[in-house]
């Protein structure tokens, strides 16, 4: 399985620790975020990694910023994303058995490594259950294809 993993420049060593904990679990990770302290505007790795995973390029996305509010909201324009920000392995693992997201985002700010490790492992750990969740998947993807903003 491929993971994309964005992040700004407040997230670097968050990232470089998620990175390589995914990788000893044996999954490919695509870094996509910036390696350096300077300054970077996290919606440029929300984007990426956003057509990544739309563009099946990458199974999955993991997305970390100061709060991970940010770089998910980025994530969430691109057509087909369901990103959800998350502080605790809970709301992780009912965002994908209910509402299938396909990134996660959290702070480096706002939580440990340790809960990250976590909230990782549960969100990667959960199945989407289908049946009545599918059928709300369903009327977000309608409203996201009906959206005509020149009206």
């Amino acid at each position: 399985m491929k993971i994309a993993i964005g992040n700004d420049h407040v997230a670097i060593d968050m990232k470089n620790e998620i990175k390589l904990y995914l990788e000893n679990k044996g999954y490919e990770v695509i870094n996509v975020g910036t390696d350096s302290t300077e300054r970077f505007n996290y919606p440029v790795s929300g984007f990426k990694v956003g057509k990544m995973v739309a563009e099946n390029k990458a199974d999955l996305g993991i997305l970390i910023c100061g709060t991970g509010v940010g770089i998910g909201l980025a994530a969430n324009k691109v057509h087909g994303i369901r990103c959800v920000t998350c502080s605790d392995p809970y709301t992780a693992k009912l965002s994908k058995e209910h509402n299938n997201t396909n990134i996660l985002s959290f702070g480096a700010r706002v939580i440990g490594i340790e809960t990250a490790k976590m909230i990782v492992d549960e969100w990667l750990n959960a199945k989407f259950e289908g049946g009545r969740h599918q059928n709300r998947i369903d009327m977000l993807k309608e409203i996201e294809e009906t959206q005509n903003l020149s009206e």
